[in-house]
């Protein structure tokens, strides 16, 4: 749906990230706070994979009821870099994340990588979403001494909570159940620390991030 000023836009911006990851190398990434936010549903029906059952091929396919994600959710806010999970948040489903409650989320990320990183330059990374760039925000990510690194517009899909991380988490929450919010968070927490365990799982996903730029490049 794109148009081709929109596409050269998306394109010109995809090439000045490559080109600085270039010049500074792994180390470029490896500076990279993303954060992002996503509903997280008390329950999440089963891909079809999950469903398939094993049957004699001449027996009669099974009935099934189309199964939707409750209605029930909890929105998680959470920012990671390659070595793990920097900061999580939960809203109560009702709540909404606007410019002030964001700033609110920022100086909680501020305080926490002065903490666990003090020696890192951090670069903040998110997506264009309105809470994300209005001008409250900007001013406040200024007052911190934040540089944020550009993100591309008109690219959604180049946001590495949106093209790695959360499909990872939704993926295994399939099929799962949670009889309240606070067992959502639990779970959701939990899976978090298994991944900071495994090698590579968050490094994996900022390399996805270039992966990405040089997709966009190569395909115009």
């Amino acid at each position: 749906m794109l148009t081709d000023e929109m596409k050269m836009q998306r394109k010109t911006a995809c090439a000045k990230l490559l080109k600085h990851y270039e010049e500074e190398g792994e180390e470029n990434i490896q500076r990279i706070v993303t954060g992002d936010e996503s509903w997280v549903h008390h329950y999440g029906p089963e891909s079809k994979r999950q469903s398939m059952e094993h049957r004699h091929k001449s027996s009669p396919s099974p009935r099934k009821f189309k199964v939707v994600a409750s209605a029930r959710k909890v929105m998680l806010i959470v920012f990671w870099d390659s070595e793990g999970i920097f900061h999580i948040e939960f809203l109560k489903q009702g709540n909404t994340v606007n410019s002030e409650r964001y700033i609110s989320t920022l100086r909680k990320l501020s305080v926490r990588i002065k903490r666990v990183r003090p020696t890192k330059h951090a670069i903040p990374h998110h997506d264009n979403a309105r809470p994300h760039t209005s001008r409250q925000t900007e001013e406040a990510l200024h007052k911190m001494n934040f540089v944020v690194l550009p993100h591309p517009s008109y690219s959604p899909d180049l946001a590495p909570s949106v093209l790695y991380l959360f499909p990872k988490l939704k993926e295994h929450f399939r099929g799962n159940h949670c009889e309240s919010d606070e067992d959502v968070e639990a779970a959701v927490r939990h899976w978090f620390r298994q991944k900071c365990k495994c090698v590579d799982f968050f490094t994996d996903g900022m390399r996805q991030l270039v992966r990405r730029w040089q997709l966009c490049m190569d395909r115009d």
